[in-house]
């Protein structure tokens, strides 16, 4: 994987914020404060707790059996955890208690806005990224191992506490990845059903394939990881302590609708359809979307272009929108 050190957090480059590669930024982030209190009396936990105020967050503990593999379980009507709304210092509490255990149960925050969670520590603990408008959060846990899985926005990862192992793959890898269900899934994105650490090749044969493209790094509190749109993550917490701040944001409009609505759209009246129709709506997509340039509609007038226009802007995408829900409810 990609290397850089020496960028100055408060300039970061442009072709590092818009890589389509993933890259790790060694000690990007190693002057924060939170990151220096790794090595002050009572660590990273005591320093948080000077944020910590009233509000609860999503928390997932599973049974030391699962090993921190957060998944399903075995016929696939639920998980292998528990989900509930716990205080953070609550959350501090029990990763301390547990730190010892040889077999701890598995303990997961994740995705958890910063601002909301810890009012005040991005006024000490932050990048110069307000031109982008990220959602900052954070992830929290002992070892946990989350499946690998993809995100729309753009993601700049930087480890506080504790060591992570980040697993990349190429977002066409899909095939090879034995994804599980595209709604019932463990946190709002399908994931891949192997699991990275302990593959079972005889049931998943084709992720032999993958692991070839893959990008491994091991990041240390201070390291910080850019993963493009759509790249395929496993991310392995490695210590008893682990602590994550990240940055997301999409480099498309805001009134743009997620591409996933149109993917399960596209299943809905495209999938089925007898192989010729199938064919020729795949040489319609290529045509008007995959394919699509500024020679698509030249040939019409543009106060006839329509949604042929391009980019869509707000207004043209909230019609748009009006119309796909005037034809999904007839």
């Amino acid at each position: 994987m990609r290397e850089l050190t020496g960028i100055d957090p408060q300039a970061l480059p442009g072709d590092l914020l818009c890589s389509t590669e993933p890259v790790v930024v060694r000690g990007l982030v190693a002057e924060w404060p939170v990151v220096r209190a790794n090595s002050a009396p009572g660590g990273v936990p005591a320093y948080l707790r000077r944020f910590v105020g009233g509000a609860t967050v999503g928390a997932w503990f599973g049974p030391p059996e699962i090993d921190g593999r957060f998944g399903y379980n075995a016929d696939f009507s639920g998980f292998n955890f528990a989900r509930e709304m716990v205080r953070f210092d609550a959350v501090l509490d029990t990763l301390a208690r547990h730190q010892a255990d040889e077999r701890p149960p598995a303990l997961y925050v994740g995705s958890t806005t910063i601002d909301t969670c810890l009012p005040g520590f991005r006024a000490e603990n932050d990048l110069a990224l307000d031109h982008l408008q990220p959602l900052a959060s954070l992830w929290v846990g002992n070892r946990a191992r989350v499946a690998a899985h993809q995100d729309l926005p753009d993601n700049l990862a930087c480890v506080v506490a504790g060591h992570r192992r980040f697993t990349l793959l190429p977002p066409d890898e899909v095939g090879n990845l034995y994804i599980g269900p595209l709604e019932h899934t463990l946190a709002g994105q399908p994931t891949s059903l192997v699991d990275f650490k302990h593959p079972d090749l005889d049931r998943f044969p084709k992720f032999e394939q993958a692991l070839r493209r893959a990008q491994v790094a091991e990041l240390a509190p201070g390291d910080a990881i850019f993963i493009p749109s759509m790249w395929w993550h496993h991310v392995e917490a490695l210590d008893p302590f682990n602590l994550l701040v990240n940055y997301w944001w999409r480099r498309s409009p805001a009134h743009m609708d997620s591409p996933m609505a149109a993917l399960l759209l596209a299943i809905m009246s495209v999938r089925d359809l007898p192989p010729a129709q199938r064919d020729a709506w795949r040489s319609l997509f290529d045509h008007y979307v995959f394919d699509a340039d500024a020679s698509t509609a030249e040939h019409l007038p543009p106060a006839a272009r329509q949604v042929l226009a391009a980019p869509l802007d707000g207004d043209a995408t909230r019609a748009l929108r009006a119309r796909v829900i005037r034809r999904l409810n007839r």
